[in-house]
């Protein structure tokens, strides 16, 4: 299969305006993402899309490919769609683009999911080690069945330990999906569902069309700059692995 990671860039964002474009030792953190999921070697095509011109450019100062988005797009997944509608591709990975420290195993056993046919999407997850992160309603949790396939994404801590005596493990929901082409033109094109509308998940929407999600754990605990109080901690991150990239 040839496969193709997109890269979602907006400049706007609520809780960090401009965070794609702030500077992490030295280069933008849009620009670290797309060079840290470059070198992982796990993808035919590495791509940036964008409909901002000052992102556009610290990729293009990189030797990277850019997509420029023609309209204004609700998620990601919109985004990445209209740029993978012209491609020649069989599966597309959506990766977050505030997420400047890209790992190699996740990505390549996310991608090796798809060995299995009935896999349409698959996406990442992990352990939740903080049981106070369970109540965090921004940390999105993750119940899957016997062969690791999705069966909800909550907010909520899923499952409720009714029982304390009961040992439970929670997982997180870590958003890197990999789609075959055709389910994502399909995906995008859907409204949003009931269940969507409630939890604000996009991911729901494919459950509730009756595709399911192939869940991969991963033990890496991926960095995303949400706030500009994560910025410190992806610049001790970066200075404890001293990248070559």
């Amino acid at each position: 299969m040839k496969t193709v990671a997109l890269i979602p860039a907006r400049f706007g964002a609520t809780r960090f305006p401009g965070k794609l474009l702030v500077d992490l030792r030295g280069k933008p953190l849009i620009a670290r993402t797309y060079l840290s999921t470059l070198a992982t070697g796990v993808f035919d095509e590495v791509c940036v899309v964008t409909d901002h011109p000052d992102i556009a450019q610290a990729i293009e100062q990189e030797g990277g490919q850019v997509y420029r988005s023609l309209r204004e797009h609700e998620s990601g997944s919109d985004r990445i769609a209209e740029a993978a509608a012209s491609l020649e591709a069989d599966l597309i990975v959506n990766v977050q683009g505030d997420e400047p420290f890209q790992d190699k195993k996740s990505l390549s056993d996310l991608v090796a999911a798809f060995a299995d046919e009935e896999v349409a999407v698959a996406s990442l997850m992990a352990r939740i080690s903080d049981t106070k992160q369970v109540q965090n309603p921004n940390l999105v949790k993750v119940v899957t069945d016997a062969r690791n396939f999705a069966l909800y994404f909550s907010r909520s801590p899923i499952p409720f330990q009714r029982n304390e005596e009961s040992s439970v493990d929670y997982y997180r929901h870590i958003g890197i999906y990999a789609y075959k082409k055709s389910l994502l033109m399909k995906f995008t094109s859907w409204e949003k569902s009931a269940l969507e509308k409630v939890e604000m998940l996009e991911q729901l929407r494919l459950l509730e069309n009756g595709y399911a999600i192939k869940m991969v754990e991963t033990h890496h605990q991926a960095l995303a700059i949400d706030v500009p109080e994560d910025l410190d901690r992806a610049l001790h991150y970066y200075d404890s692995i001293d990248p070559s990239y």
